[in-house]
């Protein structure tokens, strides 16, 4: 019965959205906004609902058109002047505020929204980074990427007090006043909205936002550092306002200037968002879109997701100061690629500081362009490199081995009822899973509980999942890293 409601739902939404103008067919009257070029499908592996081809795709060929009427901006939101009066009293609020304030507010309308259709449709709850309780932000154990998280819920919690006394006035109900009810729809803010020229903020897009993501890859660029490129985006998710993405069509060559990007964007001389086919799409395949270039620590951060093959994400390791300051490359530059392979700016900058003083000058040019010094200086930069990446694995509290088991017993884990069953699997990494249960206050299960997992319970669980997934990810690159540096040893050797 559930599932069939959902189904007159979605119906429902379709039909709404077609109402609204948003189109996925060169003809406006069609009784549902999708089906001559996407439909709405679940891809189990990559990504959940997403939307898949309904015919052969062209690269390059636009796929869907919603009209800015149909957008959800601060602009068309604050035509509602109750909403409008309250939130110029509060000029000090960031325009990302004021949507998530704004976004609320439309939720505490129910039934009286013109949105409803869609907000029906919205997610119930996100992972991204700042609804991470204690135990989750330690399972990632990487000390940057436990100061990421500290720094998003800290961040998180100052914005909702700053907005309270602005949701108090709107009368909200007590229930979306919590700081659980702001991080709901801040995550949506984060991991929905497109990019818009007119607001920084940028625009919830019904149906535009159930295209899943794909990362730009190596083929997307010239250069090995994607940060090089141009940061003229016309499309991007705005959880990153100065972000890049480097997804672009009809390229010719690698000049950085006028290149379109295929995902989409909004145009003003039709007054839509209009998508396009990133690349060529058989019936049934999954349309993606590229909405930015993120390391995985960024997309849990944002989006509340992670990729096993992310060509974008990275590794930072310690460096002597003296590294940066022999060397003019941005610290952000200093790398380990995905692939386990060390930056182009890393290995110039560490064959330089590898290098006696009294010889950098003149061999600066060698090492800026990217040039191996000698046999003894290489050799001698990638024992550093590899000695470096085995401290790291050594002192994190877990190996890779060890976070493969716990992942295969939290699947198991989720497969399960009731805490009765839980303890059936408390075995090899039993430590972190009774950790999990002392932090979820469920010790009962030491007696024999039969208590059922609530929904909580499940989503910390899946918060967990993410933590050991990240820093799983994280140890296999410094891992790849020693052989890639113990290749080049044995060669040159």
């Amino acid at each position: 019965m559930e599932e069939q409601e959902h189904g007159i739902s979605l119906e429902n939404f379709l039909k709404w959205a077609a109402e609204l103008g948003i189109s996925d067919s060169p003809t406006r009257s069609v009784p549902f906004c999708l089906g001559h070029s996407l439909s709405l499908a679940y891809f189990p592996h990559a990504g959940g609902r997403g939307l898949g081809a309904a015919r052969d795709l062209r690269k390059g060929e636009v796929i869907l058109r919603v009209p800015k009427s149909a957008l959800m901006t601060i602009e068309s939101l604050l035509k509602d002047d109750k909403l409008s009066v309250a939130v110029n009293r509060h000029p000090y609020l960031s325009s990302v505020q004021i949507l998530t304030a704004c976004l609320i507010y439309e939720i505490d309308k129910g039934k009286s929204s013109r949105w409803l259709p869609y907000l029906m449709h919205l997610p119930r709850n996100y992972d991204i980074i700042a609804t991470f309780g204690e135990f989750e932000k330690q399972a990632l154990q990487v000390a940057d990427a436990i100061w990421a998280a500290e720094k998003a819920i800290s961040k998180a919690k100052a914005e909702w007090k700053e907005a309270h006394q602005l949701m108090e006035e709107l009368n909200l109900k007590p229930q979306l006043l919590t700081l659980r009810a702001w991080l709901w729809a801040a995550a949506t803010i984060s991991s929905r909205t497109l990019h818009i020229p007119w607001d920084e903020a940028g625009c919830l897009c019904p149906v535009g936002d159930l295209f899943n993501y794909a990362a730009p890859g190596e083929e997307t660029s010239c250069f090995e550092d994607v940060d090089s490129w141009t940061r003229a985006s016309s499309f991007q998710r705005t959880s990153l306002l100065n972000g890049d993405c480097t997804c672009k069509s009809n390229v010719q060559e690698c000049d950085g200037h006028d290149q379109r990007l295929t995902d989409g964007e909004y145009e003003k001389d039709v007054a839509a968002y209009c998508f396009y086919a990133r690349q060529s799409y058989i019936k049934g395949e999954q349309v993606l879109l590229c909405y930015g270039t993120y390391t995985n620590l960024e997309l849990l951060e944002h989006y509340g997701f992670l990729l096993n093959e992310n060509p974008n994400d990275k590794v930072f390791i310690p460096l002597e100061p003296e590294i940066f300051s022999s060397s003019s490359w941005a610290m952000e530059s200093f790398y380990i690629h995905q692939s386990g392979k060390p930056s182009f700016a890393l290995l110039s900058a560490l064959r330089l500081w590898a290098t006696p003083p009294n010889k950098r000058r003149s061999l600066g040019h060698l090492a800026y362009s990217g040039s191996v010094l000698s046999t003894e200086n290489e050799i001698n930069v990638m024992k550093w490199i590899a000695k470096q990446c085995d401290v790291i694995l050594k002192n994190l509290p877990t190996s890779i081995e060890e976070d493969r088991l716990l992942l295969s017993s939290i699947d198991e884990i989720q497969d399960l009822h009731s805490l009765l069953e839980l303890r059936k699997v408390l075995s090899p990494s039993g430590d972190e899973i009774w950790a999990f249960l002392e932090a979820n206050n469920l010790q009962d299960v030491k007696s024999g509980s039969n208590l059922l997992l609530s929904r909580k319970i499940k989503m910390s669980m899946d918060r967990w999942k993410l933590a050991v997934q990240w820093r799983l990810r994280y140890k296999k690159i410094i891992l790849d890293c020693i052989s890639y540096c113990t290749q080049i040893i044995n060669s040159l050797s």
